[in-house]
């Protein structure tokens, strides 16, 4: 099958008509996005938007062949522009086959939101899933018992537990092409965009882009070890889980335990339990080297600091005499412990930690050893990690990143 996007963005379009934001203001020439369509092998039209003759002309092909127009938006979508010469446009109800003249087999998924998804067999037995704007399929009806899809299109950004719920049925497998398409003004374009996008298996394409199902393309390099630093309230936390997100397991590792009587703290650690997806599990421990042997889903770590904060207990370091006389090596040797445990790993991590020594200088020595072995521990995490951000007023910025 051959794919050629005519479109990628959300029915509004990007940047989106009258909106001020910063990302829609940068979102001009080639970062332009035009409501999401999908021409099929020429002979098959997934979503009538505005100008779609003209964004094919523009992509070096004409709609004269077209044989079919379905449509899959949850309301009317777009204003329909039905050039001269197309077949009106229609959907197939849930779960219903339909057969093209060209030799294509549609089927419509049922999803968990209003809307149509499709799931296209080329004459060739290539398939296609594409899937509405926040749309996700309907429990697993459609997307089980055969072999992974070799393209899927959906919402990747603004339904990430999509790809998640695919990716564990078996849908979606390492050789699926997963391409963004419906993208919004919530994700700044350019290598934000890449990032967000490369962080769940995917990729986004500009307007026009011809896709040819099965051709080689470099695919997204996940990082096994991230380390996401960050000061209080900087949005580390959240940018952490933003990166698993799309996976359909995830086990959450919470160091910070709990503090009887302290109910400022359980209002922190149930808020942090809401947002995450209800499939992560989750353990309070502060033991990570056993589950960095482990084989298993991957592991979010948050928080090193809290870590540390354990790891000093459990040494005596709080107290002067105790730290000169063996809570110094005691703690270097469980800092090293844990480095070369991460070295080891096979399992994908994504450690939280707190950046430090960009405030005030504490006024007790415990606060300052605090601060000094963090910032070592800080250190020899990032040696061992392939991708390093540093997060400051919710922006991540890239440190250290897998070679282009």
């Amino acid at each position: 099958m051959e794919l050629t996007l005519l479109g990628t963005g959300t029915p509004e379009g990007l940047p989106r008509p009258g909106c001020p934001c910063a990302a829609c203001a940068v979102s001009v020439g080639t970062r332009a996005r035009a409501a999401t369509a999908v021409l099929v092998d020429g002979a098959l039209l997934l979503d009538l938007t505005p100008g779609a003759v003209l964004a094919g002309a523009r992509a070096g092909h004409s709609l004269a062949g077209v044989r079919q127009v379905l449509l899959t938006h949850p309301h009317n979508g777009p204003a329909l522009e039905l050039p001269p010469g197309l077949p009106a446009a229609g959907r197939v109800p849930d779960g219903r086959e339909l057969s093209v003249i060209s030799g294509h087999r549609v089927r419509a998924v049922p999803m968990d939101a209003p809307g149509t998804g499709y799931e296209v067999t080329g004459p060739d037995g290539s398939r296609l899933l594409y899937l509405p704007p926040r749309g996700a399929p309907s429990g697993t009806d459609g997307t089980t018992g055969l072999r992974p899809y070799d393209v899927v299109l959906a919402d990747v950004l603004g339904r990430p537990e999509a790809l998640a719920r695919l990716r564990a049925t078996g849908a979606v497998g390492p050789a699926t092409d997963v391409i963004a398409v419906h993208i919004d003004h919530d994700t700044p374009p350019g290598r934000e965009l890449e990032r967000r996008c490369a962080s769940a298996g995917a990729r986004a394409v500009p307007d026009g882009t011809t896709v040819i199902v099965g051709e080689y393309h470099a695919g997204a390099d996940l990082p096994r070890r991230t380390l996401v630093l960050g000061g209080a309230r900087s949005g580390k936390s959240f940018e952490a889980e933003r990166r698993l997100e799309s996976f359909p397991e995830v086990v959450y590792v919470a160091t910070g335990g709990t503090r009887d009587g302290d109910s400022e703290w359980a209002q922190r650690v149930g808020l942090h339990r809401e947002r995450r997806p209800a499939r992560w599990r989750t353990l309070e421990t502060c033991e990570l080297v056993p589950l960095l042997a482990e084989e298993g889903p991957p592991l979010l770590v948050d928080c090193l600091a809290l870590w540390l904060t354990d790891a000093m207990d459990r040494a005596g370091a709080w107290d002067d005499a105790e730290w000169a006389r063996h809570g110094q090596q005691q703690l270097r040797d469980r800092a090293a412990e844990l480095v070369a445990a991460l070295r080891a790993t096979r399992r994908r991590v994504v450690l939280v930690s707190n950046e430090v020594g960009a405030g005030i200088v504490p006024a007790t020595s415990s606060g300052r050893r605090f601060r000094d072995e963090l910032g070592r521990l800080n250190n020899a995490v990032a040696q061992e990690c392939e991708h390093v951000l540093l997060v400051v007023a919710g922006q991540p910025l890239v440190l250290k990143e897998l070679p282009r």
